[in-house]
């Protein structure tokens, strides 16, 4: 063997073995933590883990070479066990990203032990706009939509059609104070008023008391600041109320289509509502709505397609950086724009929060339903821009005055 093919052997393996290095533990290995078994299952739940699932083998299965991996687990909404899970699976199960988590007090809790630990969370279940605000991280992106997007899209339309006047029937935690707070301001900036509100416990079944005291409000909406199995719940017990038949419109400020596909249309026709994407908007969604249902059985909402474009972003800004390191992903997450079947020409901004267009969609009468699962109308898009929060007013202090 001659000295040059000797150097150029070598030189081929450092380069091969430096390559496999600059993925940690010779692989790539993400989380899935969200609820499985709460009122948000149908929300994101296990189908979260398919979407995951899905966008690995859409990738190739590998990235920099090595094998990327993907596990879940169930958090039972609750931000102590969901940061237990996310310490064991950072500290003894080698992995390099949480995704999902839905729930806003999970969201932040694990965010913030991601941001000690430098490891990178991809928030696509959770909608405070804290996320990205007062409690941004370096290592922290939100992804699918938050509570100010709903409150532009669902909260403005109300408003324009002359629902303005308020009460708040309000998640008792992080995610309804939110979304109460930033429909609050939307109303009351395009000249509405908010009579009042009330909290009520995550996961009750009983919202009669609740309901009775936004019927006595006189608002001419009642806007529900909750989601998953609360929402429909209270939509099923305000019926049994007569509150629509009296004269006051309820606003579902977080209810997608997984929701409605459980209400079903003859309870749910006529609500607004705003999602992140629709699979049937178009040919590319209609493509990975009917892929996504031969794997679930069901059509994906927006918690289900952005965890789809989180997971292959992510896999796209490791390949970019050639590093699964928390810091150069991270730098290439905000650099690399987002076109794929969830976001068109989205990107990330300083603060984490990816910008891409919402959907403002009313929910079809049964006799309009051309297929299963055909459920909604596109009333109008709301640009990323207006959607989203200016990252300079977001109280985000990686944001660059």
């Amino acid at each position: 063997m001659t000295k040059k093919l000797i150097v150029t052997l070598a030189a081929m393996l450092a380069s091969s073995t430096a390559a496999f290095a600059d993925a940690s533990d010779g692989k790539v290995k993400i989380g899935i933590l969200n609820d499985q078994s709460g009122v948000y299952a149908d929300f994101g739940g296990k189908s979260s883990y398919e979407a995951a699932l899905m966008a690995v083998e859409d990738f190739g299965g590998k990235v920099l070479g090595v094998p990327v991996e993907v596990i879940t687990a169930d958090h039972q909404n609750k931000a102590d066990i969901a940061s237990n899970i996310a310490r064991q699976w950072y500290d003894t199960e080698q992995v390099d990203s949480i995704m999902e988590l839905t729930s806003s007090s999970v969201g932040l809790a694990v965010q913030a032990l991601s941001k000690e630990k430098k490891k990178i969370t991809i928030n696509t279940g959770a909608a405070t706009t804290e996320l990205t605000g007062k409690q941004c991280s370096p290592y922290g992106f939100h992804w699918a939509y938050d509570t100010h997007a709903l409150a532009v899209g669902t909260g403005g339309a109300l408003v324009k059609q002359g629902g303005d006047s308020w009460f708040f029937l309000t998640a008792d935690y992080a995610f309804g104070y939110s979304l109460e707070e930033n429909t609050s301001n939307y109303v009351k900036e395009n000249g509405g008023t908010v009579v009042g509100s009330v909290r009520h416990p995550l996961a009750t079944t009983d919202f009669s008391s609740f309901l009775l005291q936004a019927q006595s409000s006189g608002a001419k909406v009642i806007g529900l600041a909750n989601a998953g199995l609360d929402t429909s719940n209270a939509i099923k017990q305000a019926a049994e109320f007569g509150i629509v038949q009296g004269g006051q419109r309820l606003a579902a400020l977080l209810f997608t289509l997984a929701e409605v596909h459980g209400l079903g249309l003859e309870a749910a026709q006529g609500l607004t509502l705003t999602e992140g994407f629709y699979w049937n908007r178009n040919e590319e969604s209609a493509k990975f709505g009917k892929r996504f249902m031969e794997r679930t059985g069901k059509m994906p909402n927006m918690v289900h397609a952005g965890t789809y474009s989180a997971v292959f972003s992510y896999l796209k800004a490791i390949e970019k950086a050639g590093t699964d390191d928390a810091d150069a992903v991270a730098r290439e997450l905000h650099a690399l724009p987002v076109n794929d079947i969830f976001a068109e020409n989205g990107n990330v901004a300083e603060n984490g929060r990816m910008i891409h267009d919402m959907y403002l969609l009313e929910v079809k009468k049964p006799d309009e339903s051309k297929e299963p699962w055909d459920y909604f109308k596109v009333l109008a898009t709301i640009p990323g821009a207006e959607a989203f929060i200016d990252p300079a007013k977001s109280g985000c202090d990686l944001v660059k005055s």
